[in-house]
């Protein structure tokens, strides 16, 4: 099969999704040049789910589908490294989940967009993002039409930075995309050069993925950008999919070795440099303090600077030496996901939220009053949740969520070491 000068290499990773179908027919359907695509596909499937077939495209050359029986699966990394092996030399890449729809035409809108940046002077750009969504039961109606970027969630215990998706509200007065922080694993479209000098590290399992490859692409000289426009759309609900974790009777061990790989990779929290990464570590472009002083963002520190917390679009302003330094919020967020199972009494007068460093000194505390507990109570959520945003040098040990009744006082303490 002959390779078109902007053949597109599509890396889609499927794990029993009843989207995947139709999300590689209106892939091919809504093409400018669908005779550019080539699909890898690591199809992670059970016979138990009749609907799951790949017989429409099995005799298309196009197609390079990798047959995974389910619970042979390690996980989303593990996968896409799979599928990844399946890159020829195609000029592009565009790396998707199996749940999209596409605009008319978004090949073409894509090349366009990084033709432009190389133009400028970006000579390795990534175009990613949270994309905005779409709903299969309503579709095309729920689309969101407004293009998405992604702003600074919080540093989670483990170590993993999270983002949040958030509107580009003055997207009709760009030309442009914007530069970015962050790298999203359900899309991205950039050089196909981009797999072999930033390859899947198959030793993650999720959590750590999109931080890790978005230092590493800016440490082998790619530079992030949200697209200024929409050119896909993506389903957040996971409604009606198994998740390979729901299968997976040791993703708590995967998961486990993930974050403490994550851990070593950014040298956080003191953990000994005894892996050699090799070709899925950092590039020799730029250093992760680059990527820090750009992203505004300190790991050994879990900290964040303001300007970033104000979600202002990168770079940072540079700062030196000492400035530099204290220009870095402690800030530790989390939520704390209980059971209502586990509130057995009926007439609570408060309950304390404390956090604990590993010496059980007390690092925040917060007393939810009668009215906020009989509020969270009696909520719809599958989940009672509680919030916590603080600010401190120390990473928290423990919480502890400790009702106190009016008839029996203090009962039940719930907690759980982070």
């Amino acid at each position: 099969m002959s390779m078109s000068k902007n053949s597109i290499f599509i890396q889609i990773a499927s794990y029993r999704d009843p989207e995947l179908l139709s999300t590689l027919r209106d892939c091919i359907a809504k093409a400018k040049y669908p005779k550019n695509l080539i699909f890898s596909i690591a199809w992670q499937h059970t016979e138990e789910d009749v609907w799951d077939t790949l017989d429409e495209f099995k005799a298309d050359k196009r197609f390079k589908i990798i047959d995974i029986p389910h619970l042979e699966s390690k996980g989303v990394c593990w996968a896409r490294n799979k599928l990844q092996q399946n890159y020829s030399g195609e000029k592009y890449t565009l790396q998707l989940d199996s749940h999209h729809r596409f605009i008319q035409n978004w090949d073409e809108e894509c090349i366009n967009m990084v033709e432009l940046l190389q133009s400028k002077g970006h000579k390795k750009p990534i175009l990613t993002s949270y994309i905005p969504s779409y709903n299969p039961k309503n579709d095309p109606t729920e689309r969101i039409q407004i293009p998405w970027k992604m702003n600074f969630d919080r540093f989670i215990p483990e170590g993993a930075v999270f983002f949040l998706p958030a509107s580009i509200d003055n997207f009709k007065e760009l030309t442009q995309p914007i530069p970015a922080r962050f790298f999203s694993a359900h899309f991205c479209f950039t050089l196909g050069q981009f797999i072999e000098e930033v390859p899947y590290d198959p030793k993650y399992y999720f959590h750590g993925e999109e931080i890790s490859l978005a230092v590493r692409a800016f440490t082998h000289g790619y530079d992030l950008f949200h697209p200024h426009k929409i050119v896909m759309w993506h389903e957040y609900t996971r409604q009606g999919r198994t998740k390979q974790w729901d299968d997976d009777k040791i993703w708590g061990e995967r998961n486990h070795v993930c974050h403490l790989r994550n851990r070593k990779l950014f040298g956080m929290d003191n953990e000994p440099q005894d892996i050699d990464f090799g070709k899925y570590g950092f590039g020799k472009v730029r250093t992760l303090e680059d990527y820090e002083r750009y992203a505004g963002l300190s790991f050994k520190k879990r900290a964040v600077q303001k300007y970033t917390l104000d979600n202002n679009i990168a770079p940072n302003p540079p700062l030196y030496g000492e400035e530099f330094e204290k220009s870095f919020l402690q800030i530790f967020k989390h939520c704390i996901n209980l059971q209502r199972t586990q509130f057995t009494e009926t007439d609570y007068d408060f309950c304390a939220v404390i956090f604990e460093d590993d010496l059980g000194i007390s690092l925040y505390r917060k007393d939810f009053t009668e009215s906020e507990i009989n509020k969270k109570l009696n909520s719809t959520d599958e989940y009672i949740k509680i919030w916590s945003t603080f600010q401190t040098i120390k990473k928290p040990a423990k919480w502890i969520v400790w009702p106190y009744s009016k008839s029996k006082g203090w009962v039940n303490k719930i907690e759980q070491v982070l």
